[in-house]
């Protein structure tokens, strides 16, 4: 496979990765920068890192980007690079660039308003409750007994905005629900709390060529979490901290739901590139949906690449298709 966009035939395709931002997963991104650096083709790809930080300051104008790369390889998460903040600016000097777009980015990113979309095309999600957490003071007791009245426990809080599992936490005391709300309210706009899913989890990615119709599920990805209770930041990131199974140990039957959910939330959503959908199969057999990723991880212990490899998709060439689905999309916004 071959990256279209190159002007000659011998000329390198010059990548800039975008890296850093003004987000929690700062660090993440770096990672996954690296990473991403380490294994494009040299023969065919002049890459180099365009570190972003944490104040949102570029090592250059913006508007010099094209005249210094031919397409932007977005390797950041959470706020201004997953919600759809870079994927503007990165529109207003018409650059390609790598993932989805600036609308299916925000939409992705806010986990209450993509789950009322996949609930609405008729996915199962776990029960959940929005709550804007700067009116939490004024209205802690009214906000504490809708969450007793419509939500089992133990529940699951967690960012309405942000990835990495930072700041999901699980809870079984009802005063302890409290204090992390109260936490939460000063660093977060708003939370979701949801009924905790016992259950196995699973995730799927997708990859595309830039059209919808040319998108593809790859093989299921079971996780196991060892360093913690669920498929937490330290469960993600850690080494040894999760077993990943690919192909997940399900019946053919579920391996093809999954496959089906992951493929109708990367097309409900509108994503492009790729994106990985989380799900949990419960204790009733149900698969519920818990969010979708718009940029998932390519660190070296992150899940698509290595359910791209296998698919039989290594890393370099995964990185290569991600620039190809790049440059076709810019070109049908032309």
């Amino acid at each position: 496979m071959t990256p279209k966009g190159k002007k000659q035939k011998n000329e390198k395709i010059r990548v800039a990765v975008l890296m850093g931002g003004p987000s929690t997963e700062h660090e993440v991104s770096l990672k996954t920068g690296a990473n991403i650096l380490e294994h494009f083709d040299p023969e065919q790809f002049e890459a180099k890192g365009v570190v972003i930080s944490k104040e949102g300051k570029w090592p250059f104008a913006v508007e010099e980007l094209p005249q210094k790369f031919d397409v932007a390889f977005i390797a950041m998460h959470g706020t201004y690079g997953e919600d759809g903040t870079v994927q503007g600016i990165l529109d207003e000097v018409s650059i390609p660039y790598t993932g989805s777009g600036k609308l299916s980015s925000a939409l992705g990113m806010n986990k209450f308003l993509s789950l009322r979309l996949f609930k609405d095309a008729g996915l199962t999600i776990p029960p959940t409750l929005h709550f804007i957490l700067r009116d939490f003071p004024e209205r802690e007791e009214e906000v504490m007994q809708n969450i007793l009245w419509y939500l089992e426990k133990p529940w699951v809080v967690k960012p309405n905005y942000g990835g990495s599992s930072v700041g999901t936490v699980i809870i079984n005391d009802k005063e302890a629900l409290r204090d992390v709300l109260r936490a939460a309210a000063n660093d977060y706009k708003d939370a979701l709390v949801q009924t905790c899913i016992p259950g196995r989890e699973v995730t799927c990615g997708v990859v595309d060529y830039g059209t919808e119709d040319s998108a593809f599920a790859l093989p299921p990805t079971e996780i196991v979490p060892r360093a913690s209770r669920f498929f937490d930041y330290k469960a993600k990131y850690e080494p040894g901290g999760s077993d990943e199974i690919t192909p997940a140990r399900f019946p053919e039957s579920f391996l093809k739901e999954f496959r089906r959910i992951a493929l109708l939330t990367h097309r409900l959503t509108g994503c492009r590139g790729f994106s990985r959908t989380d799900m949990i199969v419960g204790k009733d057999k149900k698969i519920y949906l818990l969010e979708i990723n718009t940029i998932p991880g390519l660190t070296k212990e992150s899940l698509l690449p290595k359910a791209a490899h296998v698919y039989g998709i290594p890393f370099q060439k995964l990185l290569e298709l991600l620039v190809e689905s790049a440059f076709a999309s810019h070109k049908r916004k032309s």
